[in-house]
């Protein structure tokens, strides 16, 4: 990834219906979202200048929205069509891009009667998530010490930028242990995610994925099931208990940035990338890259 800062950089972003240059997309330092996180975002991937399943994610930023209160105030066509336009302004053929929905600053404090809902749509040049050779040997995560809430505490399956707070904590700690990333249980203690991606077991033949109760039913995880089941392999979505992990033998992670990303090690727990970890991965390369 570059390391130029996100906020200085060439080239234009969709900000509320219009087209406007990078460094000019600003909001103010008491924005509500920035205080309360009443703000919902989308990550998408366009390969060959087309954005993978974009109404799937358009769609998913209106849904993350009426769940924390408020309704994004463009259509699902047009958060299409602003996603194409910003990927054609930039020149991108292949891009990570970012619509995001936020409250504005016409209220500070809790309550957001009045507050003005802001759309955005940014995109720009971003590789795999993980390194080509970690992805190769299989990442190594920590086990997480912060745990996902129950749905009875929080909007757990909208796409909200509070719900990272817990992924944020999770990702640096592991980093500064020497981990890839980390797997992080829900509120009961059952395995549930990784800090930006779904996860999967493999066990003799059989893959098991957790229920997405408490967590983002990804729009990868759900394409990778249906690629196993288009290949025979039964898929098994259930609550899983950590100390199973020392019985699978492959294990792998979903996501559009991760893409699907094989795993060695998680804690104490070791497993191979093996032949329906390389296969899924190949057969969901061919899916975006339009090569079926």
């Amino acid at each position: 990834m570059s390391a130029l800062p996100f906020d200085d950089r060439d080239g234009y972003i969709w900000f509320d219906g219009e087209m406007i240059p990078w460094r000019d997309a600003k909001v103010h330092v008491l924005t509500h979202a920035l205080h309360y996180a009443s703000c919902v975002f989308e990550g998408q991937r366009a390969y060959n200048g087309k954005v993978f399943k974009l109404t799937e994610h358009s769609q998913r930023l209106h849904d993350s929205a009426e769940m924390l209160g408020y309704t994004v105030p463009y259509s699902v066509a047009e958060i299409n069509q602003a996603a194409e336009d910003v990927l054609a302004k930039n020149n991108l053929v292949n891009a990570y891009m970012r619509p995001v929905a936020w409250r504005g600053s016409e209220m500070m404090g809790v309550a957001t009667k009045g507050s003005k809902i802001h759309v955005a749509v940014a995109a720009w040049e971003w590789p795999s998530y993980f390194s080509p050779e970690a992805r190769l040997k299989g990442l190594r995560l920590e086990i997480a010490k912060w745990r996902r809430p129950s749905p009875l505490t929080a909007p757990t399956a909208s796409k909200a930028a509070g719900l990272y707070m817990i992924a944020s904590l999770n990702k640096d700690a592991a980093g500064e242990n020497g981990y890839d990333d980390a797997l992080m249980m829900d509120y009961r203690g059952m395995i549930a995610e990784a800090t930006g991606a779904n996860i999967f077991f493999l066990k003799d033949g059989v893959l098991h994925t957790p229920t997405p109760e408490c967590i983002l039913d990804g729009i990868t995880r759900r394409t990778v099931m249906d690629l196993a089941r288009a290949r025979g392999i039964q898929v098994v979505e259930r609550m899983i208990r950590p100390e199973e992990m020392a019985d699978f033998e492959q294990a792998f992670l979903t996501g559009t940035a991760a893409e699907v990303t094989p795993l060695s090690e998680i804690g104490p727990y070791r497993f191979v990338v093996g032949d329906v970890c390389r296969q899924l991965m190949e057969d969901y390369d061919k899916l975006v890259q339009g090569k079926e």
